[in-house]
């Protein structure tokens, strides 16, 4: 049963939990060269288990993923949250954004610091990382710019070839 999900609000976003209307925005992502940091581009099944990896989260842990959406519009964006699947080694705050013309305005990083207050606060987290791919320069960016700092004696998931990045508690510099 999918848990009471929270709606966070933030000066221009609203984040949510994942909707299936959510899949138009996300498939196109998805099967994208945008993709290409979070494992794609997928083919149009690839996509679609990745949506119901995000949805499902919900279920199984009782919090995941936030897609946000401009306040007052239903439009997708991105998503931004506490992820921990079965194989990570710690939580994780992820991002994404889905569009090309979202980039540099600032929306990753304001929905990303209102999903990780979510999990410092109500979650009761005490440690999360961020695992950034090494060509992924925007992300690692934004990591610095939430005070996130390298952390090389982390695990990494599986084999991934990733940097981790560790959030301090208090939303200061790790």
């Amino acid at each position: 049963m999918m848990s009471a999900a929270p709606m966070i609000e933030t000066a221009r976003l609203q984040l949510r939990a994942p909707r299936a209307a959510d899949w138009e925005a996300w498939a196109p992502f998805a099967r994208s060269e945008r993709a290409r940091f979070v494992g794609g581009p997928y083919d149009l099944g690839e996509a679609w288990r990745g949506f119901a990896h995000v949805v499902g989260h919900w279920v199984l842990r009782g919090f995941g993923m936030f897609v946000f959406a401009p306040k007052g519009s239903d439009a997708a964006m991105g998503m931004a949250g506490p992820w921990f699947p079965a194989d990570w080694p710690e939580p994780e705050i992820a991002w994404s954004l889905w569009r090309p013309e979202d980039e540099g305005k600032g929306y990753a990083f304001e929905a990303a610091q209102a999903a990780r207050a979510h999990a410092f606060g109500p979650l009761g987290w005490r440690t999360a990382v961020s695992y950034v791919d090494p060509a992924n320069t925007r992300s690692m960016r934004l990591a610095e710019r939430l005070g996130a700092r390298r952390d090389p004696a982390a695990e990494t998931p599986g084999d991934a070839t990733c940097l981790v990045y560790r959030h301090a508690a208090n939303g200061g510099t790790a």
